[in-house]
């Protein structure tokens, strides 16, 4: 398959070579950085913004209150400083003078007031509501009780204050989130449903073209109120195939490039190209999910069998390439400040024991309907496990779902198995805790193994109000080990990302959270090109 696949690629660079010539390289601007998103961004409205393509653009369009460093500390943005009381309830935030909107008028304690209200507003109908629910008034106003939130005051022009209703240790994290950026009230009064194509901000560029499917073209702000970006503009070339956009990269039309499976063994072959390449090692869990409502997988012995049967690290070596690293559990290493309990051995391999158990309490036969997203690599890999079962005495039905489908389904519990993984969203071990395992969250919200278990209900819920480091880390370290002991999950890696840059491309560094790059430091030296 990979020389069919290295075949094809070299085919299709031939092939397309003129036209893509003729097509691309004519438009190309020097003193703008190519990148390739797989797909069209969803919206530029940081209120509605939920894939990854959207987020990576509004990072450089907007700001929030904070921001992130490169070791995932939280550090200030548009609030120069902060203050939190002692009870953990109330934060004070401090905006710097003479930040700017890309319109001209400066930012104030106002429009955050106005711009996490209207996260709330039931007219926004924003997915991303629950950032701000930990706010004292939040629900009042939700449901229609309040025509404001009176858990954000204004102090002053520049001095904002947050009450919230509980200590919660996630929140100064989560309000580096994509949905926490500040808007311009009267944009968005003035646009409409338009703002979401046509935004303004305050961030180091701004939206100069979007063509739908095409591309999206930003521009250099040489009015942001912060250090200037090095680069005249940025372009986000949508090309959805990988093939395609691989030879775009060979030809020098993409300048960042994320590498897909396909091209991964070449890159890493080529040795000129490999010294362009940076490696991320990325805050996400891939796992395979096990529905613990009914039966079969209600039975925790049966999940203790298919988490013995799967030779996880050959899998991750073999037919993964070593792309990532094996995982113990749902949280990434570098999220968790605590040791794990070896003798739970999570990614143990003992197939003979997986037979003795299938006999032994009659399993044998079973049969498991195994749901995977229409994705060869994924369909690939449910062919391996579903070889691995069998070996151990269990039938595998595997289904294929377009991703839309696919979703719903998994998030109504159709499926007994399924194979999906989990990405940051703010640094915090909580976000891989209360998400998926949290009883209040089963469905669409993220525990779609519909796992229960008051203990760990109650030791997440401890986390989250726990202002001492040490004391969150002890809870969740007994939250995740009680998680792992209960096998809703079989933890497979934690996926690396490969990124490879052309040769001029100069300053460029991989994050990983993806709204962490405001594209302030990359720059180029395209001179002949």
């Amino acid at each position: 398959m990979p020389r069919l696949t290295y075949g094809l690629l070299q085919a299709v660079g031939l092939s397309l070579l003129l036209l893509i010539i003729s097509c691309s390289s004519e438009n190309h601007q020097n003193d703008y950085l190519y990148f390739r998103l797989n797909s069209n961004p969803s919206t530029l409205d940081p209120a509605q913004i939920t894939d990854v393509q959207a987020s990576v653009i509004a990072a450089k369009l907007f700001n929030g209150l904070v921001k992130l460093d490169a070791k995932l500390n939280v550090v200030p943005d548009i609030a120069e400083s902060w203050e939190l009381s002692r009870d953990g309830l109330t934060y004070r935030f401090h905006l710097r003078r003479g930040f700017l909107f890309s319109g001209g008028r400066e930012v104030t304690a106002g429009d955050f007031k106005y711009s996490f209200e209207r996260l709330l507003a039931p007219s926004t109908k924003s997915p991303n509501n629950w950032i701000f629910e930990k706010v004292k008034g939040a629900g009042d106003f939700r449901y229609g009780r309040a025509n404001e939130i009176y858990g954000f005051r204004i102090l002053g022009p520049y001095d904002l204050e947050i009450q919230l209703k509980r200590p919660f240790s996630p929140f100064l994290s989560m309000l580096t989130m994509t949905p926490a950026y500040v808007v311009p009230r009267e944009a968005l009064e003035a646009d409409g449903s338009e703002f979401a194509s046509h935004p303004e901000g305050t961030g180091p560029y701004i939206l100069e073209k979007w063509t739908p499917n095409q591309e999206v073209v930003l521009k250099r702000n040489e009015h942001y109120s912060g250090s200037a970006a090095k680069l005249s503009g940025m372009v986000f070339r949508i090309v959805p195939e990988d093939l395609t956009a691989f030879t775009e990269f060979e030809l020098g039309n993409i300048d960042v490039f994320q590498i897909p499976a396909s091209a991964y063994r070449r890159l890493q072959n080529d040795s000129k190209k490999k010294q362009h390449i940076e490696v991320l090692q990325g805050l996400n869990t891939y796992y395979l999910g096990m529905n613990t409502s009914r039966p079969p997988l209600d039975n925790l012995a049966l999940r203790k069998v298919i988490s013995l049967a799967i030779d996880r690290r050959k899998i991750l070596e073999k037919f993964y390439d070593g792309r990532g690293r094996l995982a113990d559990g749902p949280v990434p290493e570098a999220l968790r400040s605590w040791h794990l309990d070896r003798n739970l051995n999570s990614a143990q391999y003992n197939p003979s024991l997986a037979r003795q158990i299938v006999r032994e309490k009659g399993f044998k036969g079973v049969k498991l309907k195994l749901y995977v997203a229409a994705d060869q690599e994924a369909v690939d890999l449910a062919e391996i496990i579903q070889g691995y079962l069998a070996d151990a005495g269990l039938t595998v039905v595997i289904r294929q779902l377009e991703w839309s489908s696919y979703k719903q389904a998994i998030n109504n519990g159709e499926p007994d198995m399924f194979w999906i993984s989990w990405w940051a969203d703010y640094p915090d071990a909580e976000n891989f805790l209360f998400p998926l395992f949290h009883s209040a969250n089963i469905g669409p919200a993220g525990n779609r193994t519909r796992y229960v278990n008051n203990e760990v209900d109650m030791l997440i819920e401890q986390g989250q109000h726990a202002m001492d480091a040490e004391l969150r880390a002890q809870v969740y370290r007994r939250a995740e080990e009680k998680i792992i002991a209960d096998v809703p999950w079989i933890y497979f890696w934690h996926k690396n990302d490969y990124i490879v840059r052309q040769p001029w491309v100069e300053g460029f560094r991989v994050y990983p959270i993806y709204n962490m790059d405001k594209g302030l430091d990359v720059s180029l030296r395209r001179s002949n090109h």
